[in-house]
C-alpha cells in the first residue's frame, strides 16, 4: 500500500501538482483512518486487561 510520490500514469504524462497532492492526501487520510482503528483495538486491549486486573485484585 506504499505510495509512489513520483509516479506517473497515463501512458507516462505526468500528472498535475494538484491531482499528485490530492492523490497524496487521500493516501495520507487512508494511513490515519487505519491507525485510529488500530489505537482503538489497543485502547480496548490495554482497558480488558485494566479490568480484569482490577477484579483479581478485588477478588
Amino acid at each position: 500500500m506504499f505510495p509512489f510520490w513520483n509516479n506517473y500514469c497515463c501512458g507516462g504524462q505526468t500528472a498535475s501538482y494538484k491531482t499528485h497532492q490530492e492523490r497524496k492526501l487521500t493516501f495520507l487520510r487512508r494511513m490515519r483512518d487505519h491507525l485510529e482503528t488500530r489505537i482503538a483495538a489497543l485502547n480496548a486491549a490495554i482497558e480488558s486487561i485494566e479490568r480484569q486486573m482490577n477484579q483479581e485484585d478485588t477478588a
